[in-house]
């Protein structure tokens, strides 16, 4: 069965990051002074009294007719269906406000379980400042402290009281994790939607609307798996607002939390130093990954024009010869198709293990093709190789001297090691040791 799912819902800068932060344990939302920073909906798991259950952090509910603050609405209304149990986050400073009121009426129409939460109560003296809450209509107002962390014991009691029935799995989350990375306004948001199938990010051609990543579980085919939006990634010189600086961390821890990385690339407007630096963050961390050229249907794109692009990726990402190319649009879900297969199959290289005995039978095999090379009248012996671990493949070469080992020897045992067992979409590591 599912875990319990709270959302935090409120008008914009009330302190809802800060609650969900505290809640959390860690920096995953941002949190700024400035109204509106969070856009999106952010998802985690948080556990209170052995009783886990998935938070959901929303951008605050603001009325009016423009796109940004439209949308903004509408995921804080799906955010609303989704949850099981809303916390309904008020500045006790300010009092109620014309903007509460919008906020509560939008929650009774919702017939959730409501918590009534008083932020900014920083202090006993403050404490009477709660009571005009109770004209909400929500009942008893719990008065909290984001910042120093009063009050959230008793605010969580309530919570859990209001959990429906549910049968709370404990097994290991064994689902597939993947994220998507690129710069600003490449469609990552608009391909997280095509897989999804659903409008789960906001999709704006605003670049940098994405400032937060965001785990979406779905299931294909299948099997569980975790897509993980992130915000798009700008040069450092171009990072003006603190937000950004914390969306390209987080966008950094994303990859972390990984097992696969979809790189994107923007056909319309080719290949630029950019991407490079983008995609040398999953390859520098020995993710699965794959590169993915989106907006393919605003180019000419049959099969010539396909290779010769091709053949652009793989003069300027070196690097990632061993990643797969998928090209694709988001927008038209043109050969969207095509992906999630390529994920499950990059994934399951990634974690490949190999047999010792028929791995050493291929490196033997490539030794008697190659010959080690001789360094100053002394040449490599290759004892024999094993793998050592996963995620990425990572194999020990034992020798009579690693200092023999050149660089370029050990690139063909990689290749060989490929050429055999496949590993496609993923990076290897090979080390030479000495057998003590």
């Amino acid at each position: 069965m599912r875990k319990s799912v709270v959302a935090i819902v409120g008008r914009p800068n009330v302190g809802k990051s800060t609650i969900f932060n505290r809640l959390v344990g860690e920096r995953i939302s941002i949190v700024d002074d400035t109204p509106g920073v969070t856009r999106d909906r952010i998802y985690s798991k948080v556990e209170w009294l052995t009783t886990e259950f998935n938070l959901i952090d929303t951008g605050g509910i603001e009325l009016g007719d423009e796109p940004l603050l439209v949308q903004m609405r509408e995921q804080a209304d799906i955010a609303i269906n989704e949850a099981d149990v809303i916390i309904f986050i008020v500045n006790g400073r300010d009092g109620i406000t014309a903007a509460d009121e919008e906020v509560a009426k939008i929650l009774y129409k919702s017939n959730k379980p409501i918590v009534l939460a008083v932020n900014k109560i920083d202090n006993p003296e403050m404490r009477e400042k709660i009571y005009e809450f109770y004209s909400l209509g929500f009942g008893e107002p719990f008065p909290i402290s984001g910042t120093h962390g009063l009050g959230l014991g008793d605010m969580l009691d309530r919570v859990i009281q209001l959990f429906p029935d549910l049968e709370v799995e404990q097994e290991a989350d064994d689902s597939l994790y993947f994220s998507v990375i690129g710069r600003p306004n490449v469609g990552k948001s608009s391909l997280v939607n095509a897989i999804l199938q659903q409008d789960r990010v906001i999709v704006s051609n605003i670049a940098g609307t994405t400032r937060d990543a965001i785990d979406s579980p779905f299931t294909f085919d299948g099997q569980e798996f975790v897509i993980i939006d992130t915000a798009g990634m700008r040069k450092r010189g171009k990072i003006y607002e603190a937000t950004e600086r914390y969306s390209i961390l987080r966008a950094l821890k994303a990859i972390e939390r990984s097992d696969v990385v979809l790189t994107l690339i923007d056909a319309e407007t080719g290949i630029i130093e950019q991407d490079k630096k983008i995609a040398g963050y999953a390859h520098q961390s020995g993710k699965a990954v794959v590169i993915v050229v989106n907006k393919w249907d605003t180019v000419d794109s049959d099969q010539q024009a396909m290779k010769k692009f091709e053949d652009q990726v793989r003069a300027h990402f070196q690097f990632l010869d061993y990643a797969p190319i998928i090209f694709l649009s988001a927008l038209t879900s043109k050969r969207i198709h095509t992906l999630m297969p390529k994920v499950r199959l990059v994934s399951e290289n990634h974690s490949k293990r190999v047999e010792t005995s028929v791995l050493n039978d291929v490196i033997m095999d490539a030794v008697a093709f190659n010959p080690t090379p001789t360094v100053n009248g002394k040449r490599l012996k290759i004892l024999y190789t094993t793998q050592v671990a996963i995620k990425p493949p990572t194999f020990v070469v034992f020798v009579n001297d690693p200092d023999l080992m050149h660089f370029s020897y050990k690139r063909f045992l990689e290749n060989r090691i490929r050429e055999a067992f496949g590993f496609e979409g993923t990076p290897i590591k090979i080390f030479a040791r000495t057998r003590s």
